[in-house]
């Protein structure tokens, strides 16, 4: 018997690849205005739309997208069988920093980094 509720255990079970980016020097709050428009979209949809966006953040998302659709490839899935079904972005730890002020004081500067995880699923009428 699992430690799961019922539903949570499935959905752990239904997951087809995964792919984490750690320690990324990137805001998660641009982060995560990026990761709203990939959300439950198919795995190339999502990546053909990272590629045309002109936003910072696209770039950690692209290779860490890439990096799951070669995890499920390995796995024998197709990159067109796979769907977004989980992206989530959580707050990292911030560098410190201080920056010069009037008078002599410093005012602290906090370098924001994020951890990035991507899920990938089939798509229900595989």
């Amino acid at each position: 018997m699992s430690r799961f509720p019922r539903s949570i255990s499935q959905t752990l079970i239904k997951m087809i690849a995964k792919a984490e980016g750690k320690f990324l020097r990137v805001s998660p709050t641009k982060v995560r205005q990026v990761i709203d428009l990939i959300r439950h979209k198919d795995a190339l949809e999502a990546q053909s739309i990272l590629i045309n966006l002109n936003k910072r953040p696209k770039e950690y998302l692209i290779k860490i997208l890439k990096s799951a659709i070669a995890n499920a490839k390995v796995k024998g899935f197709k990159a067109e069988q796979l769907y977004v079904s989980k992206i989530i972005c959580n707050v990292g730890p911030s560098w410190k920093r201080f920056k010069a002020a009037a008078f002599g004081r410093a005012q602290p500067i906090l370098r924001r980094t994020s951890h990035i995880k991507i899920e990938l699923d089939l798509k229900s009428g595989e």
